[in-house]
């Protein structure tokens, strides 16, 4: 194993030891839980106070630190194992090279019997002509042993040194230039006259100070050797003294967090006593490091120790630039292809899905999961369903067949929801489901070349622009900062006291949810949070309730505007004639403030979040102060644009005749905030695509299910279980539907499954309500929260831990609140909602 291919230390020397103090104080946290080390004794301090006060007290300090300290022994085994070996290959290396020096010493230093001349080659072979005339030429092309090198020479040609570094004219270089000038001359007299003063004061001509090209390529290979194993020799001392200084960092913080004193006791009785700290093993490295310099002086500068010194560190600067360079360069490319890391919060790192069975195969192992398993369910279901008879029609069978197929694998998630989308068009055209109505009554069969000139057609439809506007606005609002000046500013308003701080935040979300999608909303929020969080005493109940907020009110977000979710964009593409964004807002920001406010109630008689963990008075929250920047001129241009594009959404309608739809007037922000280097191609390429993917297919069953003829085989039960019934009794049905399914499966799979039979109900309904059905269905689909799966903001919320991570949230948690809050948010939507649609005219 090659040092200096097994671990870049000065290219990481800056965040190594963080690594170690992370790493190390993760594995630790995970052995406490493990062995259920007493938390309860927990006692609130000030954590801002200075380096040495603790923030764990009142337990024996005796009990962590044996947890914690046999793993810093195993961190410190592996580092002490890792150096013996490299430090034996080293010093092996360093007799191997002191030992070819000196042979090299005792050998013949004219080169007679190493460079032999050819009076009879071939004149037309270049390559030996080349390497001849330019000994540096042919040191490119040297071996890394010292081998039988052979010359060809020319007559009359004089042989001439190009440089390859400035480092080269140590070893004559400079004596030999491209030229043959008066300054030329003048340095080859004074070099011989050197040589004939040294010669006459006794001074013995060796191989490293010899003029022949066979010294020239001899002290060019040793300076490399030298040169490589001095940095290899730096590396290793660097590697000593940031593994020392991670330690020392890791059990400061590990002191602060909990009552210990473990830091001088353990660096001095344990570290400085393993081989690598000991002051012998420091002291042995700087004696090889001393030795190659001394070589180098030697065999490179003539004897100057101090211009050996600068040359080998000017070679270790270099070395550290490259490999920076380098390191830096694949994380870059890492990052442009998907491996990089996310910077901006945490991730779960979910652990491989343990095999239900497994089996050895030719090919290697072969593991069934659960996964795969409903992936194969799934599968043998859409077979068997395409080949029996459940419905009239043979496009609405395989219809059938490929909605209960796609239903499946998006409840179970068996593959990725976007990927299952994919399925649909796949399969709507293989199967030729798509039918076109040539006279009433009468159908004609599309076959595969048209079937898939149509679905193509209708993925990319208006909605799909419309989202990736939303996209759009999203990216440049969070890239500009404006959306945490305006959030930072409305809680900096909202106080200290825990109710109306947790009421803040719940509007801050909604309102996020509204502007920059309920996906990102969350991520937001919780990035706001932390400084509050950080501050509050153990088991506060306000670190759970503020969680659970902001996760419910960026759910209820989600109805608030049309892009603020893909439903709801789903839902306006199936409305005719489109709702404007006007109406959308006139009854979901109402419904949304209603059902915030009632959610609130709610969490404030489940957590009362203001009572202090020991039962004595109330908590305080500490303020978020806003930030005092003033508006650059790419933040008023942004704001400008966006404020200009919902705008233009508002009134739609009225000006439907120049711009044609929403989704051309999605347009101008693409081009108003990509064409002026607002956002870049790297931004783009982060959209959420799998979202657009999820919908495009969602659109395109909706319109496989209608052009199969499905729909028409749906309405006729679909009328007579609802025959007699008034909207609104329809809606009361209707609602509880669309919760049940919305809070289990994807908010967004949801609506692709519900809005196109709320349309096709409405429209056999009195008065044909379909807006008013697809409007109501759209809103619940985002009140469905009541499982810690059910949506984004509720799966990021479940992710969220403490400073010592624990998990903030349960499941009892979600079930205690999130079934409520989902309960009140429909009743406000089949009750307010209802009242407001019927108003506007919806």
């Amino acid at each position: 194993m090659k040092f200096s291919s097994s671990l870049k230390f000065n290219a990481i020397a800056e965040w190594w030891d963080e690594y170690i103090a992370y790493d190390a104080l993760k594995k630790y946290i995970y052995q406490l839980e493990k062995q259920q080390v007493n938390r309860e004794q927990i006692v609130p301090l000030d954590i801002e106070a200075g380096e040495h006060s603790s923030l764990l007290g009142g337990h024996d300090a005796s009990a962590t630190d044996a947890v914690f300290v046999p793993l810093l022994d195993q961190e410190l085994k592996k580092i002490t194992l890792f150096y013996e070996l490299q430090e034996k290959e080293f010093f092996e290396e360093l007799e191997e090279l002191e030992e070819a020096i000196k042979k090299q010493e005792e050998a013949d230093i004219t080169g007679e019997d190493r460079y032999a001349d050819y009076e009879d080659m071939d004149p037309d072979d270049d390559d030996d002509e080349s390497i001849s005339r330019s000994p540096d030429v042919r040191r490119a092309h040297a071996s890394s042993s010292v081998g039988p090198f052979r010359r060809a020479t020319i007559r009359g040609v004089t042989p001439r040194r190009y440089s390859l570094s400035s480092n080269d004219e140590d070893m004559e270089a400079s004596g030999r230039t491209h030229s043959k000038g008066p300054m030329t001359k003048l340095s080859n007299t004074l070099h011989s006259l050197r040589d004939s003063f040294s010669s006459a004061n006794g001074g013995d001509r060796t191989i490293w100070t010899s003029r022949s090209d066979y010294a020239y390529d001899t002290r060019l290979l040793f300076k490399r050797r030298i040169t490589n194993l001095y940095i290899q020799f730096t590396n290793l001392r660097s590697y000593v003294e940031i593994n020392y200084s991670g330690f020392r960092k890791i059990i400061k913080k590990y002191d602060k967090v909990t009552y210990s004193e473990l830091k001088d006791r353990y660096l001095y009785e344990v570290v400085e006593r393993a081989l690598p700290f000991t002051q012998p093993s420091k002291d042995k490295v700087n004696h090889g490091i001393n030795a190659l310099v001394d070589l180098y002086s030697k065999c490179v500068t003539r004897g100057d120790r101090s211009l050996a010194k600068e040359q080998l560190r000017l070679h270790q600067r270099e070395n550290i630039a490259w490999e920076r360079d380098t390191v830096w360069r694949q994380m870059i490319g890492q990052e442009r292809r998907g491996e990089g890391v996310i910077t901006e919060g945490a991730t779960l790192v979910k652990p491989e899905e343990p095999p239900v069975i497994s089996f050895e195969t030719p090919a290697g192992q072969f593991k069934i999961t659960k996964r795969k398993m409903r992936f194969l369910f799934s599968i043998i279901a859409f077979f068997i369903m395409v080949n029996l008879k459940m419905v009239e029609g043979k496009e609405a069978n395989s219809c059938i067949a490929i909605l209960t197929f796609c239903t499946i694998l998006w409840a179970t998630e068996a593959i990725p929801l976007f990927v299952t989308s994919m399925f649909v068009p796949l399969l709507l055209v293989l199967f030729r489901v798509i039918r076109k109505e040539v006279e009433p009554g009468l159908y004609h069969r599309l076959s595969t070349h048209e079937a898939t000139a149509y679905v193509f057609s209708i993925m990319f439809s208006p909605t799909i622009m419309l989202l990736i506007g939303g996209f759009t606005i999203s990216s440049a609002l969070s890239k500009t900062n404006i959306d945490r000046v305006i959030f930072t500013r409305v809680l900096w308003l909202a106080g200290s006291k825990p109710k109306t701080v947790l009421l803040a935040f719940m509007f801050v979300s909604c309102f996020a949810s509204m502007l920059i999608s309920n996906v990102a909303a969350p991520t937001l929020c919780f990035a706001l949070v932390r400084p509050i969080l950080r501050t509050l005493p153990p088991k506060s109940a306000f670190g759970p309730c503020l969680i659970l907020a902001i996760a419910l009110a960026a759910n209820i977000g989600g109805q608030s505007s049309p892009i603020s979710s893909p439903q709801n964009l789903i839902a306006i593409g199936d409305m005719d004639p489109t709702l404007d964004w006007s109406k959308w807002f006139a009854v979901a920001l109402p419904v949304s403030a209603i059902s915030i406010v009632l959610i609130w109630l709610l969490l404030l008689v489940s957590y009362d979040p203001a009572r202090s963990p020991d039962g004595e008075g109330e908590i305080e929250i500490r303020g978020i102060r806003p930030t005092r920047e003033p508006f650059t001129l790419k933040q008023y241009w942004v704001s400008f644009i966006c404020i200009v594009t919902i705008a233009l959404w508002c009134i739609e309608h009225e000006i439907e005749d120049y711009v044609g739809d929403m989704g051309v007037i999605a347009l101008l922000p693409i081009v108003a905030f990509f064409s002026t280097g607002v956002l870049k191609k790297d931004d783009f390429e982060k959209f959420a695509w799998t979202i657009v993917f999820l919908a495009m297919g969602g659109i395109a069953l909706g319109k496989g299910v209608l052009s199969s003829g499905l729909f028409d085989l749906l309405d006729e039960v679909i009328r007579k279980a609802l025959q007699g019934f008034s909207v609104y009794v329809v809606v009361l049905i209707l609602s509880p539907i669309v919760l049940i399914i919305s809070t289990f499966i994807s908010h967004t799979i949801a609506s692709v499954l519900l809005v196109p039979i709320a349309k096709e109900v409405g429209s056999h309904l009195p008065g044909q309500p379909t807006n008013l059905l697809i409007f109501i269905t759209a809103l619940i689909c985002s009140a469905g929260m009541g499982m810690p799966v059910s949506g984004f903001p509720n799966q990021t919320a479940a992710t969220q831990e403490d400073e010592l991570g624990e998990l903030y949230l349960t499941n009892m948690d979600f079930l205690k609140n999130g079934v409520p809050a989902s309960i009140i948010a429909t009743l406000v939507v089949s009750t307010v909602g209802y009242a407001l649609m019927k108003a506007v005219g919806v």
